[in-house]
């Protein structure tokens, strides 16, 4: 029984890990080289620090801890540690990631597919394993808990709306556009997994 326990925990933190990777690698590699808005926290942050002139990696850190802190009030002890660990990893990941200063520079076009994809099965990983990827998808797991009936990925989909509305002043048509394709296809890709896990 331990030894069962001890396993699914493994395979627990390894699916956060990979989630985490996915996500940051792509926002890391893809979305913030190539100004593609998507509204999650990063490009809420990208938004944020290009209107107040503050460091990226400082407004992530400090969304991330804010949503953290939100989960551990309202989504509830098991939850709460996964996102725990997927913090560390969301936020060690992301710093070494985009401090690489590496860069995929693409068509928009390819960048949004790929990105889109690549988020969306991060996220999977992440909400599968009862845990968070420590963004907005806090929220949308906060409102359907409280009402099942709410979908998550539509959820993420209206909130990152949200913030691309309010990126267009920042980043202009284009990228908010791209960035509209991008959490489109991240929101799609989301609840064809969350389905499939049904």
């Amino acid at each position: 029984m331990k030894l069962s326990v001890t396993r699914q925990s493994i395979a627990r933190c390894l699916k956060i890990i990979l989630g985490n990777f996915l996500i940051t690698g792509a926002y890391a590699f893809i979305t913030v080289p190539n100004e593609i808005v998507n509204g999650g926290v990063t490009s809420f942050s990208m938004i944020l620090g290009n209107l107040l002139s503050i460091d990226l990696t400082y407004l992530v850190d400090f969304f991330t801890i804010l949503l953290l802190i939100l989960c551990y009030i309202f989504l509830g002890k098991k939850f709460f540690t996964g996102t725990v660990f997927s913090c560390f990893c969301y936020l060690i990941l992301f710093s070494v990631l985009h401090g690489l200063g590496y860069a995929i520079l693409v068509h928009p076009v390819i960048g949004m597919v790929l990105a889109g994809f690549l988020v969306g099965t991060g996220y999977y990983f992440c909400i599968s394993s009862e845990s968070t990827a420590v963004g907005f998808d806090v929220i949308a797991l906060i409102l359907n808990k409280k009402n099942p009936k709410i979908n998550i990925a539509l959820t993420m989909y209206l909130i990152n709306t949200c913030v691309l509305l309010f990126g267009l002043l920042s980043y202009g048509i284009t990228s908010v556009l791209t960035g509209i394709g991008f959490t489109a296809l991240q929101s799609l890709t989301l609840n064809c997994l969350l389905k499939r896990k049904e």
